[in-house]
């Protein structure tokens, strides 16, 4: 190599500065932190797809997009690990590294003029967050909406603000594994509100994020009440490491989930999530 040559880095594997311009606490242990370009953007994300976010010094981790907005990026983390900890304790001004655009997308045009349905989990509401944004400003395009909402406690519950407002729109409905004296909606797992919103199982399409068990018993029972399990999809977590479907540390069986994925249908995730070595 000469001393004139230079280097083209691959797209997605330098990370573009970006800088906190605003942070909202959530919970005790989880917020979501607003990010603006330094000087150049990345591409334009879309409801799904994720990051990679570096804490400079510490290291980086996969993000969901919890809200787009031209090319100010919102991202929610929770604290579990060094990673997470150091981006959660970041404030306005800090400044953190992006790689991205990565994975698959939810397909909401897809279900053009079909009943809707968001089944989230815990912090799985994050990557479901501008999916019924963009649901919601564009009513005419689809038929009914129903976002249903579980949580381990009420006070892990995400986006309260965002929630009050939905349901002046949508049928909104949320519950806890385990209320507080204080808690006086629902108690029990989130399939339980099921029979409690209307839909069409022929025309509706479903989207569907949070832990395994949860996925694997939602997707389960929209199958059994109807729904075709190519039209219910759901977002799925492996250990992401290189976000470009090189290194295999988020393989899923023949799927690289940071490439193939986090967002497939049933149909295809149902076979893969039954093999327990999986």
């Amino acid at each position: 190599m000469t001393a004139s040559a230079t280097l083209t880095a691959q797209p997605g594997t330098v990370p573009i500065p970006y800088r906190v311009v605003e942070r909202e606490a959530e919970t005790p242990d989880t917020a979501t932190i607003f990010l603006e370009p330094v000087r150049s953007a990345l591409q334009p994300f879309t409801p799904g797809q994720f990051a990679m976010v570096y804490a400079f010094g510490v290291g980086d981790i996969p993000l969901s997009v919890s809200g787009i907005d031209g090319h100010r990026l919102t991202h929610t983390v929770r604290t579990v690990g060094a990673v997470s900890g150091a981006l959660h304790r970041l404030r306005r001004g800090d400044t953190v590294g992006v790689r991205g655009p990565f994975g698959t997308g939810w397909e909401l045009p897809a279900a053009v003029g079909n009943d809707l349905l968001v089944v989230a989990g815990g912090i799985g509401l994050a990557p479901l967050r501008p999916l019924v944004r963009d649901a919601l400003a564009a009513p005419e395009r689809y038929g009914r909406l129903n976002v249903l909402i579980g949580a381990r406690t009420p006070h892990e519950l995400l986006y309260a603000e965002d929630v009050r407002g939905w349901q002046s729109a949508a049928r909104v409905l949320t519950t806890v594994d385990r209320a507080d004296p204080l808690w006086q909606g629902e108690v029990g797992v989130v399939t339980t509100l099921l029979d409690r919103v209307a839909f069409g199982p022929a025309a509706s399409a479903a989207f569907i994020c949070g832990p395994e068990p949860m996925i694997r018993a939602t997707a389960g029972e929209l199958v059994h009440r109807g729904v075709d399990p190519e039209v219910i999809r759901v977002s799925l977590e492996r250990n992401v490491h290189c976000a470009t479907g090189h290194c295999g540390h988020c393989q899923l069986g023949p799927l690289l989930l940071c490439r193939d994925g986090p967002v497939v249908s049933w149909s295809k995730a149902q076979r893969l999530l039954m093999v327990r070595e999986l």
